[in-house]
């Protein structure tokens, strides 16, 4: 059995819309009620709604992305109680209409990072990019974090100085909306915002937030499980503590606690290899093999690091991920279900007639097709290889 093609969607908004998609070869959807304030309630009636919208195209809903996790919930504090609650009927509603499969993550405050949304590559086109300098920069010189400085390295902080000292207003305006772009189509945060925000976390270290996670599978998985949801948990974008927070979902010893801490068939991981390819000290081939079936959604994209763990976005089948042997691995998976694991093409190069195109950062329709392409390609070879076919 192959895995199943699947397309990420912003809603009615997103630039590629559903009848481009539908030309992609992409099967399923991977979307959310990204209208939603976050911790908020989803009705049956806006996602019927949405569901028929994509029906209408010859699509099918397969995946949503994201639940969001209320910050609350996170910290266990405030009405974090409140949130679970809303949360559970959520996920009964999604059941009730027919999704089974329900990615999210347990970032704090910010979402995925990058510092350049445009690094131009040797073909032309244009990747995503992390710098560890710029993110000293925005972290020591504009958001001001008390103590930042301790957390980079001498290096580091010097060339932060250096480039907020060369850098104009504009340049540094340009900066922090990168670091703070968050999710396409949710309101932006603002620098103030941001540091009220990291103030909530001040006294939250890696063992606490590990334990509010725990405590919120302990109480979200029976209800998933009850209702046929498999839920999927988005490994940390970049795979490390960023801004002063804990990051708890970066490699294989933390996502054997997580699968360990609540040992429910419905308590699964999304399997990025982009997210998890960003650390030297993963290797993803042996992740995916200890996961297993508990792999319950796929996100497939390349990184290229340096040395000092900057990194962008590579081809899907180019950079340091070695996409052969992980996909061999999640096939391998693939046999032993009833049921075609989804994956998506995550990312993708701004290239071709997208270059002068409005899009979302990294979500551009050529880039991703082009990804979408060479996996399709790669997995058919591995399965005619293995005799599979």
């Amino acid at each position: 059995m192959r895995l199943r093609q699947t397309w990420r969607w912003f809603g009615p908004s997103d630039p590629v819309s559903l009848a481009d998609i539908r030309q992609t070869g992409a099967e399923g959807i991977v979307t959310a009620l990204h209208q939603v304030p976050h911790g908020e309630m989803w009705t049956r009636d806006d996602i019927l709604e949405r569901k028929a919208m994509i029906e209408a195209h010859g699509l099918t809903w397969d995946v949503v992305e994201s639940v969001t996790v209320h910050e609350d919930i996170k910290t266990r504090s405030g009405r974090y109680l409140h949130w679970i609650e809303l949360y559970k009927q959520t996920l009964r509603n999604l059941a009730d209409c027919g999704i089974r499969i329900v990615t999210y993550n347990f970032m704090p405050v910010n979402d995925w990072t990058r510092t350049r949304l445009d690094m131009p590559m040797a073909d032309g086109s244009k990747a995503l990019y992390f710098d560890w300098a710029d993110m000293a920069m925005f972290d020591i010189h504009l958001l001001q974090r008390p103590g930042a400085e301790g957390d980079y390295a001498a290096d580091l902080v010097q060339e932060a100085s250096e480039r907020f000292a060369a850098s104009t207003l504009q340049d540094r305006e340009h900066l922090a909306g990168i670091v703070m772009y968050g999710i396409p189509g949710e309101r932006k945060v603002t620098i103030p915002e941001m540091r009220e925000r990291l103030a909530v976390y001040k006294d939250i270290d890696r063992h606490m937030l590990r334990e509010n996670l725990a405590y919120f599978l302990a109480e979200i998985c029976p209800v998933a499980e009850a209702c046929g949801i498999r839920l999927a948990i988005h490994p940390d974008d970049p795979p490390c503590d960023i801004l002063g927070l804990p990051r708890i979902v970066r490699n294989m010893e933390d996502i054997d606690y997580i699968l360990k801490s609540v040992p429910s068939p419905a308590n699964g991981v999304c399997f990025c290899t982009g997210s998890l390819g960003a650390s030297f000290a993963n290797d993803l081939p042996a992740m995916a093999r200890q996961i297993g079936d508990r792999v319950h959604f796929i996100h497939l994209r390349n990184v290229k690091k340096d040395a000092t763990g900057n990194f962008y976005e590579d081809d899907h089948l180019g950079g340091d991920v070695d996409m052969y042997a992980v996909m061999r691995e999640l096939l391998v998976i693939q046999q032993s279900r009833s049921e075609s694991i989804p994956f998506r093409p995550d990312h993708g190069h701004q290239m071709l007639d997208d270059l002068v195109k409005e899009t979302n950062p990294g979500y551009s329709c050529i880039g991703r097709l082009r990804g979408l392409a060479e996996l399709r390609g790669l997995e058919l070879g591995i399965r005619r290889s293995m005799g599979w076919l």
